[in-house]
Order: C-alpha cells, then structure tokens, then sequence
C-alpha cells in the first residue's frame, strides 16, 4: 500500500491527465489521495513544493528503469540497446519525464522552479531532496550514461565505453524530441512490453558499441 506521500504524487499525475497544472488544485489532490489538506501541505510545504516533489520522482522513475534493465543477464551491446529503448518508452509514457530529458516545459507541466533562498528546510527528508533542485536534462542524461558505463565497463573499455553509452543514450534522445512514425498517435506500450521503436536503433547502437570498443582507432561512425 502506498504512503501519503506516494499517494499524493500519484493523484497530483493523474491530474495531470485533464487539467494543465495551474489548473490542479492541492484540495483536489488531498481528495483523491484520500488524506487530509493538511497532510498535503505537511508533506510539501506548498503547491511548488509538491511540483519539486512530482519532477523529483519522475527523474529516479527513469533512473531506477535505467538501472533494472542494466541488471539484465544479456551481452552489453544488449543492455545499452535496451536503456537506449527504455529511455524512448519511458518519455513516451510519462510527459513530465518528456520535459525533464528534452527541457520542453509545457503550461500543462509543473515546472520544477527552486525553493526560495532562505527558506526554512522541510521537515521531511524526502522534501528537503527536492526542494535542492532536479536535474538539468544534461545531468539527467549524464547520470543514465554514468550508470550504463559502470555495468558495461566492468570487462574493460572505460573511457571508450563510456562515448558508447553516451551516443546511444542521445540516438535515444532523438527519437523522444523527433518520435517515429509508429508513434504518430502519441500512444506508447507499456515498457515491460516495449519493442525497439525500429530495428535501426539497436543496429545502430551495436555498431556504435563494436567500433568504439574494438576499433584500434577508436572512431565513431
């Protein structure tokens, strides 16, 4: 069973789905959590404060992904292929993500302003997290590709396999900002289900991987 905050986040994006966020208010939110107001505001601090909260959340979304797919048995031309497809799903699916990787804010999105300087920290851990900021899209992207390198890496490669994860993870990064045509009614699979968007991007990504990690030049194609 979720705790109040989860509930709260949870009932905050599905608000999300009909009404912009200047839209979505905190009794609202309270209600369909099925907690009080103030349990709202004790947790947040503010409507800003649960936004900090809500983008906070989507970004380890994506990273925990990120790190459940690395976890998988397979060859690491695999893997990178499939944070690559995961990156593409996952933004696909969720419009806050979408923002937070490509920096596209919407007026339907909450966007992720900082606490105000001098503010009294909050109270609660999870708050005080997100209230010091998210990540740029940079950063985020950055950290995904920090996390794929140290997997494949582990049988040598380093600074080599590390380009690799970074030109997969920004191929990926160009199917979110420019979908394809698979895509064009703005309905993705559920990612446990998801498919490469085409077979390119994984022959891409193998390619990218063998030539950076085995070239003796070392050249990108």
């Amino acid at each position: 069973m979720p705790t109040a905050r989860e509930a709260l986040l949870n009932a905050a994006l599905a608000a999300l789905g009909g009404l912009p966020w200047s839209a979505v208010r905190m009794v609202d939110v309270a209600s369909a959590a099925g907690v009080s107001r103030q349990t709202l505001y004790n947790e947040f601090g503010s409507k800003e404060g649960l936004a900090r909260a809500l983008v906070r959340r989507e970004a380890d979304v994506y990273l925990q992904g990120v790190d459940r797919v690395l976890a998988r048995p397979v060859p690491p031309v695999r893997n990178l292929a499939a944070v690559a497809e995961w990156t593409v799903a996952a933004a696909g699916a969720r419009p806050v993500l979408r923002a937070l990787l490509t920096g596209s804010w919407g007026e339907r999105l909450p966007t992720p302003r900082p606490a105000r300087a001098g503010a009294r920290a909050s109270a609660v851990p999870a708050q005080r997290r997100a209230d010091a900021g998210v990540p740029s899209p940079a950063d985020l992207l950055g950290l995904a590709r920090d996390r794929a390198a140290s997997v494949l890496s582990e049988g040598g490669g380093g600074e080599d396999v590390l380009r690799s994860c970074e030109v997969a993870l920004r191929l990926a990064l160009s199917y979110v900002v420019a979908p394809a045509p698979s895509a064009a009614d703005g309905h993705w699979a559920e990612p446990e289900s998801w498919r490469p968007t085409t077979p390119t991007i994984t022959s891409v990504i193998e390619t990218i991987f063998r030539v950076d990690t085995t070239s003796p030049r070392k050249t990108m194609p």
